[in-house]
């Protein structure tokens, strides 16, 4: 914990909140936050009145205290460590980012060199790793392979499972971030029958990336500093979001016990949901669908109208009900990717600036926020710079790894920490007698 977090952090509240079960009345403690809602600690609820709390989807309930990231959804704010997001994605590479996720603090010069250097000196895997991808059929969903090879680290590394000593939790996190964007590069030169392509010690992180997807043993690959600074924005936009699905898989899985490795590999399999990480890859399946500008009209009917089960993908947020500000932030972007590639005209681009432009005007779209949020604006940028629809989820756990390792550190340091086991509202069959067979 940083001396800033320290200062900040918030003292106990006086508050608290009273709850009358069955003529007996009991007693709450409530705690503010720094930002965003107080919380009332129910912990001894059971203990006290004998029931438990229902909520579905854990829409009121927060599990855990976080010093990491902060989101007011209302009123589309994202911060990471208490800095705007678009600050850092204007301001910031993804490693200064991820330095200022694990520890706290940006870095200054030398620890941003020494941080740059730790990460890329654990950028290639085990070459017995290699064997793994060739037990998969080559069509399998990259993320199919993302999960189990990322959890079989484990089996590589076994100097860095011990996550009772800080020493190998921290290796461990370093070796995530590094060898994630070597594992998805592998994936995706395995899809498409290519050799794998080993990093380069002598390339940034996000230029190291694009070469190992990019490049072949026959013709060096040069990077775009424009596509390189569009995928490291990404990346930083991408890097935590809260206590999100496979945020809290990660927490979980990690509360038991488990190693890192295994913990992530929990995490991507959680992101692989298309109500989650898979939204970017359901907005070009959804603009493919669509096939031309002239067919939008019938489709927009269909999106209003209930009975047609037809969703706009890549518009509103479980979370956000103003404007995504990662998506204000690639909006931009994605323009100026477009027009460094000069894809400006290509046809699934067009269907996609006009569902933009209708989003933004159409009184319907308008009253329900269903604004773009940052999987439209990824999903279009993927597309143009030649990346396809499968590895769109795969490049969100690259990013995402950063605030996994991030947050399952900070669960593990945390005294409070006790193994997840949420309750249930039984409402199954009641208590009966056995029946033999013969009289069923």
């Amino acid at each position: 914990m940083s001396a800033a977090e320290k200062i900040i952090a918030p003292a106990p509240s006086k508050k608290a909140a009273t709850l009358s079960v069955d003529g007996k009345t009991v007693s709450f403690p409530i705690y503010d936050a720094v930002e965003g809602q107080s919380v009332m600690d129910i912990s001894k609820l059971y203990a006290e009145t004998g029931m438990f709390t229902y909520d579905p989807g854990f829409v009121s309930t927060a599990s855990c205290e976080s010093k990491i990231t902060f989101i007011d959804g209302d009123k589309g704010i994202l911060r990471y460590r208490g800095y705007d997001i678009d600050q850092l994605a204007e301001k910031c590479d993804f490693l200064e980012v991820a330095h200022l996720l694990l520890n706290g603090e940006l870095p200054n010069k030398k620890q941003k060199a020494e941080f740059d250097r730790a990460i890329t000196l654990h950028t290639m895997v085990h070459e017995q790793a290699h064997f793994l991808f060739r037990g998969f059929p080559r069509a399998s969903h990259p993320m199919a392979i993302m999960v189990g090879a990322t959890a079989s680290l484990s089996a590589f590394y076994h100097d860095s499972l011990d996550i009772n000593v800080a020493d190998q939790r921290e290796l461990a996190a370093y070796r995530l971030i590094a060898k994630m964007p070597t594992l998805a590069a592998m994936a995706y030169k395995y899809s498409i029958g290519q050799p794998f392509i080993y990093p380069q010690n002598d390339l940034g992180f996000t230029e190291n990336f694009l070469n190992m997807m990019f490049s072949t043993p026959c013709e060096k690959y040069k990077v775009n500093p424009t596509l390189a600074r569009a995928m490291d924005k990404i990346l930083i936009l991408h890097a935590d979001h809260e206590q999100n699905a496979s945020t809290s898989t990660v927490r979980l899985a990690g509360s038991s016990g488990a190693n890192p490795f295994a913990c992530l590999g929990a995490g991507i399999a959680s992101l692989w949901g298309p109500a989650h990480g898979g939204a970017n890859e359901a907005v070009i399946d959804m603009l493919q669908e669509i096939g031309d500008v002239k067919n939008i009209p019938d489709f927009i009917k269909k999106v209003k109208d209930k009975q047609s089960g037809v969703k706009l993908m890549g518009f509103g947020h479980r979370v956000y009900k103003n404007y995504d500000p990662r998506a204000k932030v690639l909006h931009s972007t994605c323009s100026e990717v477009l027009k460094e590639l000069g894809k400006i005209d290509e046809p699934l681009l067009k269907i996609a600036v006009e569902l933009e432009r209708i989003a933004l005007s159409d009184e319907y779209f308008v009253e329900r926020k269903l604004y773009p949020n940052v999987d439209f604006y990824s999903g279009i940028i993927y597309r143009a710079m030649g990346i396809p629809s499968k590895m769109f989820t795969v490049l969100f756990a690259v990013a995402r790894t950063v605030g996994w390792v991030a947050q399952w550190k900070e669960m593990m340091e945390d005294p409070k920490t006790k193994i997840g086991r949420p309750r249930q509202l039984f409402t199954g069959a009641s208590p009966r007698g056995f029946v033999p067979m013969e009289k069923r």
